[in-house]
This record gives structure tokens, C-alpha cells and sequence, in this order.
């Protein structure tokens, strides 16, 4: 067992971690500086925009961590790790107060089952789309679509998905909601490919331009934009 406030997994050990955490988003913690994905899950990025069941635009992610942040507030988590991804978070499964905190985030409809890597939460996310519960009461891009979305993303919803529903998700205008949420900090691209993040301030904040085709976006905070590959800007 590791204690959190006291030693971290060695690289390549799975190892258990109890401790107080940070909620970065819907799926990813930090403990005592060391980063944990909720594993087999994934939730809407904090840029990313939902519609509700009255087709109105949301930040789901937003939402979604928050949601994370409330019930675990104060309370320690146990989250017993395995590998890590390509991003260097720990993959975990974590229980607080008993609670498997990954089923409980697809259960309530604030995360989906990440079927690309397992099948184990295929029935939490049944139960939260049949209550529409959660990102289900409404129409959402999954996750992992709108880190790479394009006119051909499909849009999941509960029962209905509005006709226009598409349109409004990835129009020009909408992706803006996500800085007017707190996520202000800038990941774009550069020549290279090299994902580089821009804080209010910067030398090169200002004439930096997000564009979500090219797979650029929002970030929150500067751990949501290191969890996602990027580095931040020199200047």
C-alpha cells in the first residue's frame, strides 16, 4: 500500500494510493502531484459543450467535473493503480467511502463507458441513458468523438437528438462558451504538431486563435492542458 501523502507508485508498479485529491476534470485526479485517469471511463472534456433537453447549449465538462468535485469533497480516496497511458497519468480504479467512483460518474450520467478499452461499465452507462440522467437528458458528442470532431461526428442523445442538433455543437459561436467558463487557457498547434498552451498574459496569448478542426482547444487549467500532451509556451 502507498500512502499518497507519503511515496508515489514506482514507474511501471501498480501500487495502492490513498489520499486527498484534486479533481482535474470528470476523469482525471491529481494525488500528492501524481495524476490518476479514472480507468475504463471517459467524460466530456472541460471545453466541451452539451445540449439539454430544451436544445440549449451547456459545458457539460464543466458540469461534469464539478459534479466529481462535490461528492467527493473532503472525503479520501483508495484508488488502486495498474498502468499508465501515453499521456503519463496512472490509470486507476478509486473508491471513496466505498463507492467505485468510476461506475458512479457513468452511472449518473457524467461520464461513458470507454468501450475502445472495456466493457466493464456497459451497464452503468445503460441504466443513466434509460433515466436520462446526467449528459443523457439532452444530446452530446461521446468524449472521445469530440476530441476530434468533424462534420461527421455523431451525436448521442437519451431517446431524440434535435435535427440542428450537430450544427449548434461544433458552430463557431458555441465553442467559444467553454473560455466563459473559466477555461481560458489556449492549446494550439504548431508546425510540428507539438500541442503548446498560451495562459492569459503571454507574450503570444492574444494573437493565438483556436481552431477546433485542427483538434486545438480550451483548457481550464494547466494540469487539464500537461494531462492532454501539451507543453507550455516558452514566452
Amino acid at each position: 500500500m502507498c500512502l499518497a501523502t507519503l511515496c508515489c507508485p514506482a514507474a511501471g508498479a501498480a501500487a495502492e494510493v490513498i489520499g486527498s485529491a484534486r479533481v482535474v476534470d470528470g476523469d482525471t485526479i491529481v494525488v500528492s502531484g501524481g495524476k490518476i485517469r479514472l480507468n475504463g471511463v471517459d467524460a466530456p472534456e472541460t471545453d466541451q459543450l452539451c445540449l439539454t433537453a430544451a436544445g440549449q447549449p451547456w459545458t457539460c465538462g464543466v458540469e461534469a467535473r464539478d459534479r466529481l468535485s462535490a461528492v467527493t469533497a473532503g472525503k479520501t480516496w483508495n484508488c488502486r493503480t495498474t498502468a499508465k497511458d501515453k499521456y503519463d497519468r496512472w490509470l486507476g480504479d478509486c473508491l471513496v467511502d466505498g463507492v467505485d467512483l468510476n461506475g458512479w460518474m457513468v452511472e449518473q450520467g457524467w461520464a461513458l463507458s470507454f468501450v475502445r478499452y472495456s466493457h466493464r461499465y456497459d451497464a452503468h452507462e445503460r441504466r443513466a441513458r434509460e433515466a436520462q440522467r446526467g449528459i443523457w437528458s439532452g444530446a452530446f458528442i461521446a468524449p472521445w468523438e469530440w476530441r476530434s470532431r468533424s462534420g461527421a461526428t455523431v451525436v448521442l442523445g437519451s431517446y431524440s437528438v434535435p435535427l440542428d442538433a450537430q450544427k449548434t455543437l461544433l458552430a463557431p459561436a458555441t465553442s467559444q462558451m467553454a473560455s466563459k467558463q473559466g477555461c481560458q487557457i489556449k492549446g494550439n498547434l504548431n508546425r510540428d504538431g507539438v500541442c503548446i498552451y498560451h495562459v492569459p498574459g503571454g507574450r503570444f496569448y492574444a494573437r493565438t486563435r483556436i481552431d477546433e478542426s485542427k483538434g486545438e482547444r480550451w483548457y481550464c487549467t494547466p494540469e487539464e492542458a500537461h494531462a492532454a500532451g501539451c507543453r507550455r509556451s516558452l514566452q
